[in-house]
């Protein structure tokens, strides 16, 4: 009966987890079209397919959720980097690049509901934190490819300029007017290689 029970309790548990999945990536497409202080919980649960009331099960207000959709999101970067270490996907500064740039490109919604919150995103107290923890996290990616080729106090300088550099990318030619999208992403790639070439140049003058 014990073992019965526990079956049951685990069922429960996946089936709470994948409604609080249904809710998260609503969420990102929701926080993706507009800043996080427009947004409704309402519209989020509109998109989910799902009551407004259910929502608070899971999260007390569209700060929270919004916090737990960029960290999600930031997971999946994470991953995929880790993926393409592990099997050699990565040798250099341009392999990252083009793996954080694709990544962005392929989730457009984490990538706008990014820069919403860089351009007015207003959070404070434990939430902030956790949000700035995951941002953190992400920089930490750009130290590991970097840090065999700068100075310890130079690692953290040259990660924000980089991080910069591809963000400042996207948002300058992602919707670039008059261009194919495969002509667009063609384009970014190129600037993101330039920016890392760049990058690489720096570390190795040792300026």
């Amino acid at each position: 009966m014990p073992k019965q029970h526990a079956t049951f309790a685990s069922l429960k548990e996946e089936e709470r987890k994948a409604r609080q999945r249904v809710i998260v990536d609503a969420a990102e497409r929701v926080f993706g079209k507009k800043p996080f202080e427009q947004v409704s919980m309402r519209e989020i649960a509109q998109e989910a397919g799902i009551a407004a009331s259910s929502i608070y099960r899971y999260f007390p207000d569209q700060q929270s959720l919004f916090v737990e959709a960029f960290v999600q999101g930031t997971k999946e970067i994470i991953h995929r980097v880790d993926q393409r270490i592990a099997d050699g996907g990565i040798s250099n500064l341009s392999d990252f690049v083009l793996i954080y740039i694709d990544f962005l490109i392929e989730h457009d919604h984490h990538f706008r509901m990014m820069a919403n919150f860089m351009m007015g995103g207003q959070l404070s107290g434990p939430l902030l934190e956790k949000l700035n923890q995951a941002a953190r996290s992400i920089l930490e990616q750009f130290d590991r490819i970097i840090e065999g080729n700068a100075k310890p106090e130079q690692l953290r300088l040259h990660s924000h300029a980089l991080f910069a550099a591809l963000n400042g990318i996207l948002i300058s030619f992602r919707n670039y007017p008059g261009r194919e999208p495969q002509d667009v992403r063609r384009h970014m790639e190129k600037l993101a290689k330039l920016a890392a070439s760049m990058c690489e140049s720096h570390l190795k003058s040792g300026a």
